[in-house]
């Protein structure tokens, strides 16, 4: 299915589910066939971002290793992986600081997979974050374009997926950090919603949960999907045997939000507190203030001198609100529109840490549809020269932000 160039494009209404003797592997398979060319670009644009990291990073003296595996919060989950919570060398001294920060903000499935790693393989830690982070932004990219193919068609699937990684601040997806896991489990339990599998959807979106404080998306768009098709369900009267048990819905609904759920009462246990988890972010001067605090940093952006980072981070928020507006108009399926509401929602409303709100909102991924549908209806050359500066602004702004900014990332 290609989209039409002469009309405004809308998402088409799901599929039915595949009948339940169709074996997955097949059908990945087939996918991943469909998928190769979208992924040998994204690949290739990872690459050639890497190679100017490296090539930058030699040149200045520092290890590219160390640049994408073991800085800033990638110091935090090799920690975790190593030793577990609560590893007290790695804390800073409160005496010292005049802060406390706790290991326990950091959620568990991202070091987990690194310390089963270190366990199977002859592996440091740091290169175990490299392998997940890597492997999960491979997975992310084709989740992206199952979904993209699935509502809009192979064109424009294999335009988002590239648009993905050529963000300005795409480097993050080379990086030990969590933010390619959740865009893959994102991904895949979005298309499971979209495609009716409920299990499926609320298994990933539990493990989702677990990766990082805004998994709670997916859970949401589960449960807001769930509560719509039984709704529906009851209004037309269908029979389950037309449209599947109605227990998977409600089972993939109560098992999304579990991870996320889990985590919070394990901190809570640990610090012996209901709120320990919002206690710990406290710690760390991160709360949810309604962006209060984002907008008294972008006056204080306005007037006085900052970093470049700042600034560039303040452009990508006003186009993600303004991408955020274009899809909403666009009418997308629920399950994507309420992902993507929530994830902006909480990088918005959350406080501090203004430099890496892009990284945060890196899952959504649904921003950019508007885009790459406009990109696929545009005269080839043009499209070719918008991926060019794009692919351009990605390398060099991803090379600076790594081995010249000096601001969190």
């Amino acid at each position: 299915m290609s989209a039409d160039t002469s009309a405004p494009i809308r998402a088409p209404e799901p599929p039915a589910p595949s009948p339940a003797h169709r074996r997955a592997a097949p059908r990945l398979r087939a996918s991943l066939r469909r998928a190769a060319p979208a992924l040998g670009l994204y690949a290739a644009s990872r690459l050639i971002g890497l190679v100017c990291v490296a090539a930058w990073a030699g040149r200045i003296g520092k290890h590219p290793r160390t640049l994408l595996g073991y800085c800033w919060d990638s110091v935090w989950y090799v920690g975790v992986a190593r030793h577990g919570y609560n590893y007290s060398p790695l804390l800073p001294d409160p005496a010292k600081h005049g802060v406390t920060f706790s290991d326990m903000a950091f959620f568990p499935l991202f070091p987990m997979l690194m310390r089963t790693l270190t366990t199977l393989l002859p592996i440091s830690a740091v290169t175990a974050g490299l392998v997940v982070a890597w492997a999960a932004s491979g997975a992310a990219a084709w989740g992206i374009h199952a979904v993209g193919e699935l509502l809009y068609g192979r064109r424009v699937a294999t335009v988002l997926v590239v648009l993905w990684g050529l963000l300005p601040h795409a480097i993050v997806q080379s990086m030990a950090y969590t933010e390619p896991l959740l865009t893959a489990l994102a991904a895949w339990s979005l298309y499971a919603v979209l495609t009716r599998r409920w299990l499926s959807a609320g298994a990933l979106a539990l493990l989702a949960g677990a990766s990082r404080p805004n998994g709670i998306a997916v859970a949401a768009a589960v449960c807001c999907c769930a509560a719509a098709e039984g709704a529906r369900r009851c209004r037309k009267g269908e029979r389950a045997q037309a449209a599947g048990p109605s227990w998977r819905v409600w089972a993939g609904a109560a098992l999304s939000p579990l991870g996320w759920l889990g985590y919070l009462a394990w901190v809570g246990s640990q610090r012996g507190s209901w709120r320990g988890y919002f206690a710990v972010q406290d710690e760390w001067g991160s709360r949810f203030d309604f962006g209060a605090n984002a907008l008294r940093f972008v006056r204080y952006l306005l007037i006085q001198k900052a970093s470049f980072a700042y600034f560039v981070a303040l452009v990508i928020l006003g186009v993600a609100v303004v991408l955020l507006a274009l899809l909403v108009a666009d009418r997308p399926p629920l399950a994507l529109l309420v992902y993507t509401l929530v994830l902006v929602a909480i990088t918005l409303g959350g406080s501090n840490y203004f430099a890496s709100k892009p990284r945060f909102l890196l899952p959504a991924f649904p921003l950019l549809l508007p885009v790459a549908l406009a990109m696929t209806r545009a005269r080839p050359r043009t499209a070719v020269l918008t991926g060019g500066a794009l692919a351009g602004l990605s390398f060099v702004y991803g090379t600076y932000l790594l081995t010249v900014a000096r601001v969190p990332i």
